[in-house]
């Protein structure tokens, strides 16, 4: 294929550019070029870090290693994204989760059309091949294996957790994708029989990659993107090493952060970043002026090894709720109980941790180039907690965790608590703890927001197609308006799905 002529290329093979791929070649008259800056490997060949539902993040082996700078909180904060075919869908913690009506609304409330809940539910049922729930909700024939866990499936500490949430007041529900989402529950994950089903294995099988009209190159870093700036059109993209490929249409699904990168670097952004680092301006759009991720903290406790059972699944019960400064119809917050802690931190020899994440913040991050190499990392500031209503409702969150912890059966199993602690027991010092060990859910969005046409804040259309240039696109988190109430990857996919069914 040393001759393929690409009618779209497409930049990044995540959980949007592999839909991408996969959708815009079964045109067999299109061509389609996929770069991916990570490795490639068969759809059934993948390593075991990237397999393996129990290994997440940069513990996989795959990772751009970008960090986070110390913001309100005071300290950096690892950011892994996956650097591989299928991104970070290859190294996330595999949990479908949809985004809520409520979400779509104050899309649509801006004056975004065509994102309203009953419009892309089809988009969420198209990507989903599930038994759960009914038909009216779920897919049955897509290529994503949704397994819905039970509670026979999940650990003994997720078992307990599950029943002293129930005992603490919280409501059970059975389908976090479904019409009542509210409560507690088992996950539906993408795992089957341990293995993380990532895009690159599920949309990208050996038969779409075998299509003649789809080519897939890995190991390609992209600089830029080339414009005819007689007509301010993309024609094509720069590789980091000099190479210069041509395509009719690029459409850039390098996530949050690459793509907001990719497009600076590209002279589309703001002017006056762009001047300061002596890019030629494109398009002055607000490129990442707004980045939203969810802030996380682990509510951590030792156990009594002989009582705490076996580790495994590492993720499986989730409990999802609202806080009292909610708005309507939103779930702001996340407290689940996984085992994804070092157990030597314990000095029982046995760890658990009930994270909690606040799931809507208020506090707006931004995403700016530290410098026009590709190979530098560009500056993330993720503002975590700047808002105070971001630290009451993360305690309020917190509370809930530890009210629960406190409840039988759980409480049987744990020695003591290790974060917090035990004897911390004012607003003020948990407060404190927070500031000092929060972490990021890893769920990016919004450096490069679609909107209506007279939305400022606006990057894209409604397709993801970049307001005052022809021919380029963003499909990705970065086009999400704002933060959506739940793990992020359903929706990436979705979004996806939804804007391909377009072009």
């Amino acid at each position: 294929m040393s001759n393929f002529e690409p009618d779209v290329v497409i930049v990044g093979g995540g959980s949007a550019g592999a839909v991408l791929a996969a959708r815009l070649s079964e045109n067999p008259d299109r061509r389609v070029l996929l770069l991916e800056a990570g490795p490639l490997f068969p759809a059934e060949g993948y390593p075991e870090s990237v397999a393996s539902s129990s290994l997440l993040g940069a513990d996989t082996g795959y990772d751009w290693g970008y960090s986070a700078e110390p913001g309100f909180i005071g300290h950096p904060v690892q950011t892994p994204r996956g650097k591989i075919l299928g991104g970070s869908s290859g190294v996330n913690g595999a949990v479908i989760a949809r985004a809520l009506p409520a979400d779509f609304a104050r899309w649509t409330a801006r004056g975004l059309k065509g994102w309203s809940f009953a419009e892309v539910l089809p988009s969420f049922r198209k990507l989903e091949n599930t038994t759960a729930g009914s038909d009216e909700w779920h897919g049955r024939n897509g290529p994503l294996p949704v397994r819905q866990l039970t509670r026979d499936d999940l650990s003994t500490v997720q078992r307990a957790f599950y029943d002293a949430a129930l005992a603490a007041g919280v409501p059970a529900t059975d389908d976090f994708n479904g019409p009542n989402p509210v409560g507690v529950a088992a996950e539906a994950m993408n795992v089957v029989d341990g293995v993380r089903i990532n895009t690159g294995m599920a949309y990208l099988t050996d038969a779409v990659r075998a299509r003649p009209n789809l080519l897939i190159r890995g190991d390609e870093l992209v600089d830029r993107v080339l414009f005819d700036r007689n007509v301010n059109r993309a024609i094509g993209v720069l590789l980091a090493d000099g190479e210069r490929l041509h395509a009719g249409q690029v459409i850039l699904s390098a996530g949050t952060y690459g793509s907001a990168a990719l497009l600076l670097r590209s002279g589309v952004g703001p002017a006056e970043h762009l001047g300061a680092l002596g890019i030629p301006v494109v398009a002055n759009l607000p490129v990442g002026s707004t980045l939203y991720d969810h802030p996380f903290y682990y509510n951590a406790y030792a156990a009594h090894p002989e009582r705490m059972g076996d580790g495994h699944p590492v993720i499986g019960v989730e409990l999802w709720t609202a806080s009292t400064e909610a708005a309507e119809g939103e779930l702001d917050l996340h407290v689940a109980a996984t085992h994804l802690i070092d157990q030597s931190l314990s000095p029982t020899g046995a760890a658990f941790v009930l994270p909690v994440a606040l799931t809507r913040p208020r506090s707006v991050g931004s995403l700016r180039l530290a410098s026009r190499d590709p190979n530098v990392a560009p500056r993330i500031d993720l503002n975590f907690l700047a808002d105070a209503a971001d630290r009451r409702r993360l305690l309020e969150g917190i509370a809930l965790s530890r009210r629960i912890a406190r409840t039988a059966p759980l409480s049987k199993l744990i020695d003591h608590e290790l974060t917090p602690g035990d004897d911390v027991d004012t607003d003020a010092g948990i407060e404190a703890s927070v500031l000092t060990t929060l972490d990021t859910y890893h769920h990016p969005t919004s450096t490069a927001p679609m909107g209506a046409e007279d939305d400022p804040a606006a990057v894209v259309d409604r397709v993801g197609a970049v307001r005052g240039v022809e021919g380029l696109r963003v499909v990705d988190a970065s086009i999400f308006p704002d933060a959506v109430c739940v793990a992020i990857n359903a929706t990436v996919i979705m979004a996806a799905e939804h804007i391909a069914a377009e072009l």
